[in-house]
């Protein structure tokens, strides 16, 4: 992906993306002060939030191709299941039992897998939010700072799950997170953020 001549005014912000290549298939970190913009930008790029100029060349990826978590997960009024396997039935893909059940395991709410969605405490509700956005195999996935504010042991659960699936379908992923240690731990590349710009380091 390749965001170029990028403006965006919300108010009294502005952003400018002059030039920025996400390559394919990495981890991307982007890390900067409240404020900067970075949630504005993964909006952008998600296509949820239009630029005011400029263009997002998604290098052949469509809209079905994309997914986004958010910082607060949205759960609907009903189950585990039911959310879980949403973004499957709007793309007409039938569920496999066996793999949701495996994945319900990975993170520990299989026995969950009936309760109400919006009963689940919030680290349930980050896994799930998790589970959601990869079970439909994405091309591209976007993090606002959900994985921000873990203990140690869901932080390792979730690293341990993005490398898996790094290992066997690499993913494109942007990952907001205002925690320098854990991001530069986890990411190929970091995108710094100040004042609505990429800066280098």
């Amino acid at each position: 992906m390749r965001i170029t001549d990028l403006e965006k005014t919300i108010g009294t912000f502005h952003m400018e993306v002059d030039d920025l290549y996400i390559e394919p298939e990495k981890i991307h970190g982007i890390v900067g002060p409240n404020g900067c913009g970075k949630t504005v930008f993964l909006k952008i790029a998600a296509g949820i939030l239009p630029p005011d100029t400029g263009t997002v060349d998604y290098d052949g990826l469509s809209p079905r191709d994309i997914t986004m978590m958010f910082q607060r997960p949205y759960l609907m009024h009903t189950t585990v299941y039911e959310n879980l396997i949403y973004p499957l039935k709007i793309r007409g893909i039938r569920p496999d039992e066996e793999e949701i059940d495996r994945m319900l395991s990975r993170v520990g709410l299989k026995e969950q897998k009936r309760q109400y969605a919006r009963s689940l405490s919030s680290g349930e509700r980050q896994k799930l939010s998790f589970l959601r956005a990869v079970i439909f195999k994405p091309r591209m996935i976007m993090v606002d700072e959900t994985l921000s504010n873990l203990d140690s042991e869901s932080e390792e659960l979730f690293a341990g799950m993005i490398g898996e699936i790094q290992k066997v379908r690499p993913v494109t992923w942007l990952i907001v997170n205002h925690q320098m240690d854990h991001i530069c731990r986890l990411c190929d590349e970091m995108h710094y953020m100040e004042k609505g710009r990429f800066v280098k380091r």
